[in-house]
């Protein structure tokens, strides 16, 4: 029997008719700035389209060159719904969304799950969307391909690495990043942070600031494998939800970084 984790967030972050979901997508994706790239890993928001979904297609945009050559893709986005050790596989068969279900990786699951520091919870799932949200993105623009999701919990990098190492494959191989950056700052006091924890990322120096972004642990395991691998680090967008959607007050920021 399949085992299908729903959609958490369809209707509130993102559109839950399919036709207004991919019409959004692809609206989002043309007025993202195009750039010359063949990715490998993306650093990728995760906040309501509304907010984020400029930013995010910015990133998703930069694969156009290689959409046809991946055929899988590895998600890694912090814990919001609830504290967990280590990384956590979900537990299911297909991660669904309005546009249809995406199979789970057999391949990597078994690559990882014996690892001390990978741990199954679907409850640490059901309900998180910095993995959900990406999900349409991708559909778009890869068609068919096969899922690893991890939520990250309390993790060193070293642990967030070894499991890159694991699952790194070739070019057929997508490594996705799912963080904001900083929460409910002032517009001008978040700028500056952000741009600072965008510095440190760009220079593949580790986040001390776990404030900086809520996905710090496993962008720090990321670049702790960019070291290894030699990846370069591009900044393609830099805003918050100042810039976007939102009041200026109260921000939180977004980055797309690509990893070559």
């Amino acid at each position: 029997m399949t085992t299908i984790r729903s959609p958490a967030v369809a209707g509130l972050f993102y559109p839950a008719d399919a036709r207004w979901l991919v019409q959004d997508v692809k609206h989002l994706l043309t007025k993202a700035k195009p750039h010359n790239l063949k990715p490998k890993v993306l650093i990728v928001p995760h906040a309501g389209y509304r907010y984020s979904g400029i930013v995010a297609a910015t990133a998703y945009a930069s694969l156009y060159s290689v959409a046809s050559m991946i055929e899988r893709v590895v998600l890694l986005g912090p814990a919001h719904r609830m504290a967990i050790h280590n990384l956590a596989l979900p537990g299911v068969d297909v991660f669904d969304t309005p546009l249809g279900g995406v199979k789970l990786d057999t391949d990597l699951i078994n690559a990882i799950i014996d690892l001390h520091h990978v741990t199954v919870s679907r409850d640490a799932h059901a309900l998180e969307h910095s993995l959900e949200v990406q999900l349409p993105f991708l559909q778009n623009m890869l068609g068919n391909f096969t899922l690893l999701p991890l939520v990250v919990g309390k993790a060193s990098a070293e642990v967030v690495a070894d499991v890159l190492d694991h699952v790194w494959g070739g070019e057929e191989t997508l490594i996705v990043i799912s963080s904001d950056l900083s929460h409910y700052l002032p517009y001008t006091v978040a700028q500056q942070m952000d741009a600072e924890t965008v510095q440190s990322i760009l220079q593949l120096q580790y986040l001390t600031d776990y404030d900086g972004a809520c996905g710090s642990i496993p962008i720090n395991g990321l670049i702790m494998v960019a070291r290894k691998h030699q990846l370069t680090p591009h900044l393609l967008d830099l805003r918050n939800s100042g810039d976007t959607a939102g009041p200026r007050h109260q921000v939180v920021g977004y980055t797309a970084i690509a990893f070559d």
